[in-house]
């Protein structure tokens, strides 16, 4: 069943629904829906964004449409990243059997935040006409024949929402690298230390208790004559137990020996770092350890950074392409570790020209178009903007509180209504709060200061992308930019074939609409308009985001 409703136009007859949201309304009415509500942290809980308020505003909008709530998916801000995507899966597999056409969500970004749940939601909307996504806040509805710039401003917020959950990973590197620097773990405790704080930070020291048992398994295992196996059934004997009483494993027992953490070095990453804990394994017992674990390898070293290595494969067999260098020139082909038919080589310059026709599509031809899409980039994230300044607001508020509650403390301390210990104990939570409030704020300042660069710096990489490939000498960033930009470069006889990231998927798509011949004519005339529509379709709330891109991009 569908409903056509035939509207005049001054170039013709053409077949409409869209401008007929009243008829449309109305055949809706009574059709089954399910609302989806999340909230992803304790700050937008307190901050007027809870599960409840989004329930209620949903609820009402249902009743407005005329629209019979089937089922309700609510996720809560304890619920972890798994948990998430299971309930989302559910609701998923729960409209497919049910036959609901309605999904109903606050805004994007509480709908998703990853490109693999957009792309189940897009593919259960284009196999069916009359499903649609009701995005209330962002006032988008989403279905099968939506208008190109609806699918753009969705595509856009997809990318925002996947990169606010990008920047947060990035602030908690960025504590975790300035934690190593000065020479602590960012993590818990190995065993043989416990957690204890200093100066207001988390130290691990030595376990008085557990770290001779450590000490023994190094002993033990340094005299050649006790296997791995049988120095872990000795320690459980010895009364060595893991951080929840479980016994300690014979890979526990191969992670202690071979961690240089007990010798004062730090290794996260890739990288090494001066440790500042206290040890009690020497590393002459360590190095005496490390002999009876393994042979010394032969170190191998790297004779060429390749700025393609292990970036393409073969389209045939898909093993990667090997570089070697002829007169002079770098060549890639298949390396046959696989049965493969090709042969061609093909010569490093011939694929940089290639790239650079690609890097060629992502050029907006008219720079109007280019500002409005810039400029409606700025203005989404007003209300981002707004939903920092509450969260800070919230946060400093219990930050003045914590202090209150010292400030008592300690006056209670000095009247005796407390004994010391009870004081001692007391003081050291409310420290302890004090510090996850800092920590919240400096989070959300960093997040505040920087999330709205991002949009507008995927726009102009886009833009200059062909300029610094050309232009860069650095292989490993020439090597970043194409991480960046390339999900997938494959080879079949010379001819190379290339899939986008989906953020630049997102954009090539709307770059090469705004240069469709059908947006070139109407450009003189629709400008306004155009204008127009992206304001009102992107001024609503969007996550906070960080810069995509590392600075050097810029040129």
């Amino acid at each position: 069943k569908r409903l056509v409703v035939f509207t005049p136009l001054s170039a013709g007859l053409e077949w409409s629904i869209h401008f007929k949201p009243f008829l449309f309304n109305s055949y809706l009415k009574n059709m089954k829906a399910v609302i989806y509500c999340r909230v992803s942290s304790k700050e937008q809980e307190e901050s007027g964004y809870s599960l409840s308020a989004q329930e209620s505003l949903l609820k009402e909008y249902s009743d407005k449409q005329g629209f019979k709530v089937a089922k309700k998916f609510l996720i809560s801000e304890s619920a972890d990243g798994k948990k998430q995507r299971q309930i989302f899966g559910q609701m998923m597999e729960y409209v497919k059997r049910q036959n609901i056409k309605i999904i109903i969500c606050e805004k994007v970004d509480r709908l998703t935040r990853n490109f693999r749940d957009a792309v189940m939601i897009d593919d259960w909307l284009q196999k069916d006409e009359e499903r649609q996504v009701h995005l209330v806040k962002d006032y988008l509805t989403l279905h099968k024949n939506s208008r190109s710039q609806e699918k753009l401003n969705w595509g856009i917020r997809i990318i925002f929402a996947k990169n606010y959950i990008d920047n947060l990973s990035e602030e908690v590197r960025k504590g975790q690298l300035e934690k190593l620097k000065q020479g602590w773990m960012p993590n818990k405790p190995y065993v043989g230390y416990k957690s204890d704080k200093k100066d207001g930070h988390i130290i691990h020291i030595i376990d008085k208790e557990k770290a001779p048992l450590i000490k023994k398994i190094f002993e033990l295992y340094a005299t050649g004559n006790f296997s791995l196996l049988t120095i872990t059934k000795k320690m459980y004997e010895l009364g060595l137990r893991g951080r929840y009483g479980n016994k300690v494993s014979k890979s526990t027992i191969h992670n202690i020996l071979t961690n240089s953490f007990y010798i004062g070095k730090l290794e996260w990453g890739g990288n090494e770092y001066k440790g500042s804990h206290e040890t009690f394994i020497d590393k002459e017992l360590f190095d005496l350890v490390q002999d009876r674990l393994r042979r010394k390898e032969t170190p191998k070293y790297k004779k060429h950074l390749m700025q393609f290595r292990g970036l393409i494969r073969c389209d045939e067999c898909g093993g990667t392409i090997t570089w070697e260098t002829h007169k002079g020139h770098w060549y890639g082909h298949c390396n046959h570790f696989q049965p493969c038919e090709q042969k061609t080589w093909v010569k490093q310059n011939d694929i940089e020209d290639k790239l650079l026709k690609h890097f060629d599509d992502f050029i907006i031809k008219n720079k109007r178009l280019a500002n409005i899409i810039k400029k409606a980039l700025k203005e989404s994230h007003q209300d981002e903007i707004n939903y920092h300044e509450a969260s800070l607001s919230e946060l400093n508020k219990s930050l003045e509180l914590n202090r209150r509650k010292q400030d008592r403390l300690y006056d209670d301390y000095l009247e005796e209504r407390i004994i010391k210990d009870l004081y001692e104990r007391k003081q050291k939570q409310i420290k302890f709060e004090e510090e996850n409030i800092n920590d919240s704020i400096k989070k959300q300042s960093h997040a505040s200061t920087k999330f709205f660069e991002l949009g507008v710096n995927i726009f102009e990489l886009s833009q200059k992308a062909k300029d610094i490939f050309s232009s860069c000498k650095n292989p490993e960033k020439k090597r970043t930019l194409l991480s960046l930009i390339f999900e997938n470069m494959t080879l079949n006889e010379g001819n190379l074939a290339t899939q986008y990231t989906p953020a630049f998927e997102t954009l090539s798509k709307a770059i090469n609409a705004t240069n469709g011949s059908k947006v070139a004519l109407k450009a003189k005339s629709g400008l306004k308009n155009l204008e127009h529509q992206f304001k009102t379709v992107n001024k609503r709330k969007t996550p906070a985001l960080a810069s995509a891109c590392p600075t050097w991009w810029a040129g």
